[in-house]
């Protein structure tokens, strides 16, 4: 990915590496019936999960593709005042993954306020958190082994910086724009808690009749959530051209290797499907790539899609 000395970076960082904390909750990457029916879930549609509106559609402001959207003036990321609470110390100025993270959280609250900001709403900016082992969340306590996830409770994404190594060792995903792809994933669930869908889900959650149930909806949630990535990520691209040749195969890369069917193959040598919670390897890399391809929100509407 494209970036310079430039480039905003984003204020809104917690970082908590010198310390620990508090198994939180939250929406984390995965590290390794009767009731509501598929078609019930149709006819319950955006009126359940989306508090009587359909935030895909005003959200999508003729297609989002926002060839005119004005582009930011790059400034200088403005310092922090060294060692202060939740701010960057005195010691990790040169902090080449901290400064990755900084630049591409900037990067999701410009293209998403843009966004919000077509539908007549405000986009309410979430605070990322850097972590080293474990760290105190509203949802519990958050561990490096959960991987990155997002906290609905204090709208705030947790990470353990760590975690880029292994995507790059264990999962064999490096460059920038899979890591990049990790945070936008995250954001893509707070999207969905500021629009409300997180809460009409863990409803119907909770009233699902089976675990297998509740796994679906959870699968459609974090599609969803890859496919609100693929969107920053093209419209992202369209403003400030940040990819770079090998970006969107790292990202696809990054998708395919945290599908629930290859880690619980390479766990214990088979995949059982009524148990994933994230989607196939398959499912995500399409999600994404919908997004990315289309750069429009309404083509994310997972809950209403009749294959997934």
């Amino acid at each position: 990915m494209r970036y310079g000395e430039g480039d905003r970076e984003s204020e809104n960082i917690e970082d908590r590496r010198s310390g620990g904390g508090g198994m939180g909750g939250g929406f984390p990457i995965p590290l390794g019936g009767g009731g509501l029916s598929l078609g019930s879930l149709v006819l319950i549609g955006i009126v359940c999960l989306m508090l009587g509106i359909n935030p895909l559609t005003l959200l999508s402001s003729g297609g989002l593709e926002i060839p005119n959207m004005p582009r930011p003036e790059r400034q200088g990321g403005q310092r922090d005042l060294p060692g202060l609470p939740g701010q960057r110390g005195v010691d990790d100025t040169s902090d080449e993954k901290a400064l990755f993270v900084r630049r591409v959280l900037a990067d999701t609250e410009d293209v998403w306020e843009q966004i919000f900001k077509a539908a007549g709403r405000q986009y309410r900016k979430p605070t990322l958190v850097m972590f080293t082992g474990a760290t105190r969340t509203a949802c519990g306590t958050g561990q490096a082994a959960m991987g990155p996830f997002y906290c609905p409770a204090d709208q705030k994404v947790y990470i353990d910086l760590a975690f880029y190594d292994e995507l790059k060792r264990r999962f064999r995903a490096p460059g920038d724009f899979a890591q990049a792809y990790v945070i936008a994933h995250e954001i893509g669930h707070h999207v969905q808690a500021l629009l409300g869908i997180a809460d009409r889900v863990q409803a119907l959650k909770q009233s699902a009749r089976s675990e297998a149930q509740a796994n679906q909806l959870q699968v459609r949630m974090e599609l969803q959530a890859d496919c609100f990535a693929g969107v920053w990520a093209s419209l992202n691209d369209q403003v400030r051209s940040r990819l770079q040749p090998g970006d969107i195969e790292s990202g696809l890369r990054a998708a395919a290797a945290i599908g629930d069917d290859r880690l619980q193959k390479q766990a214990q040598g088979y995949a059982v499907p009524e148990t994933f919670t994230h989607g196939s390897s398959e499912q995500r890399v399409r999600w994404f790539k919908r997004g990315l391809d289309t750069g429009q929100t309404q083509a994310c509407d997972t809950f209403n899609a009749p294959n997934l």
